[in-house]
């Protein structure tokens, strides 16, 4: 959350907001997928220490960031490697609902995987 409070958390916002400005299409998945990785790390210590209501929060984030980065797919144009991809997210979303539901940090290991292994296959695209 940005506050007033924290001029960190105004840099952090804005170095954002820049480099997103600047990014092409690569990039800005790219972006995503390091954001849900962060924010899967959040909602992993929101978890761990009993933290109910910022782990809501956190995962409904990593929830939306997965539903950003699907609508993204074009399934139409894209053949398998998208059709795949929006299977690989449908199972994140599921994943993630289910971690939330039990309050269990372990349901969360699998999206990193998958998550992970994503980013990587868009770092090897440059």
């Amino acid at each position: 959350m940005l506050t007033d409070n924290n001029p960190f958390d105004s840099y952090k916002h804005t170095n954002v907001n820049a480099r997103a400005a600047a990014a092409n299409q690569h990039e800005l998945v790219r972006m995503l997928l390091d954001g849900l990785l962060e924010e899967l790390a959040r909602a992993e210590g929101h978890m761990m220490h009993k933290r109910v209501e910022e782990k809501g929060k956190s995962i409904g984030k990593c929830i939306d960031i997965v539903h950003g980065l699907d609508s993204a797919l074009d399934i139409e144009n894209g053949g398998e490697i998208a059709t795949q991809l929006h299977r690989l997210y449908d199972y994140c979303s599921q994943q993630l609902f289910q971690a939330s539901l039990k309050n269990d940090a372990a349901l969360l290991e699998p999206v990193v995987k998958v998550i992970t292994d994503v980013r990587e296959g868009w770092q090897n695209l440059n």
